[in-house]
């Protein structure tokens, strides 16, 4: 037997397919009259290996070009679906930092409104406590005044006074007791009106 003739087994090893697929292109062949070997063992010609083999080459190609087509989808597809789950989550960090922004915002807000509010409540408590001052200071003066007009000196210590002095004296009285009254009502006012600690405002 010549050695170009091959077994079916032979030739579905040496390229790689079963050997169903092997009999299944015999079918193929225009000669349907098969040679055995001594074994009797069927056996295929050159020419009859040549047809099988380019049946086989032909659907290994078209298998290998559907599966390159087939990865091709697949890679355009997963690419697609990156791209898609890149810009989902794009959007995502966008809106959350946007939200972010809008409550540092209005935490910002917050407490420009508060240093706002206690830089009024300190400027209040100044002109309460110049208020007071310019009070006490004209309180202090009247009585004062009160004190020296009270006081007799060496050449009337033994004298009475007169009318005139006693009238002086009994309107210096009048607006003093005016004067106290004021100071009074300017501190229940200030009780009334008195506001928070200002460190207390900040704290919240």
């Amino acid at each position: 037997m010549s050695e170009n003739f091959k077994t079916i087994r032979e030739l579905a090893e040496e390229l790689d397919v079963s050997k169903q697929a092997i009999q299944y292109h015999i079918k193929s062949l225009t000669n349907k009259t098969r040679q055995t070997n001594d074994k009797g063992i069927v056996v295929l010609s050159l020419e009859e290996q040549q047809f099988i083999r380019s049946k086989v080459d032909k659907r290994t190609n078209k298998t290998k070009t559907n599966k390159q087509t087939n990865d091709k989808q697949t890679d355009k597809e997963t690419n697609w679906d990156i791209h898609n789950y890149l810009i989902s989550e794009l959007d995502g960090v966008t809106k959350n930092r946007d939200k972010q922004l809008a409550v540092k915002d209005k935490q910002l807000e917050n407490k420009d409104s508060q240093i706002a509010q206690m830089q009024n409540l300190l400027d209040q408590q100044q002109r309460l406590a110049l208020q007071d001052k310019k009070l006490l200071e004209e309180y202090k003066a009247e009585n004062d005044r009160l004190k020296v007009l009270k006081m007799p000196s060496q050449e009337t210590e033994s004298k009475h006074l007169d009318n005139q002095y006693k009238g002086e004296v009994n309107a210096l009285k009048e607006k003093l007791e005016k004067l106290q009254e004021q100071i009074k009502d300017q501190k229940r006012i200030e009780e009334r009106e008195k506001p928070r600690k200002w460190w207390g405002l900040w704290r919240k």
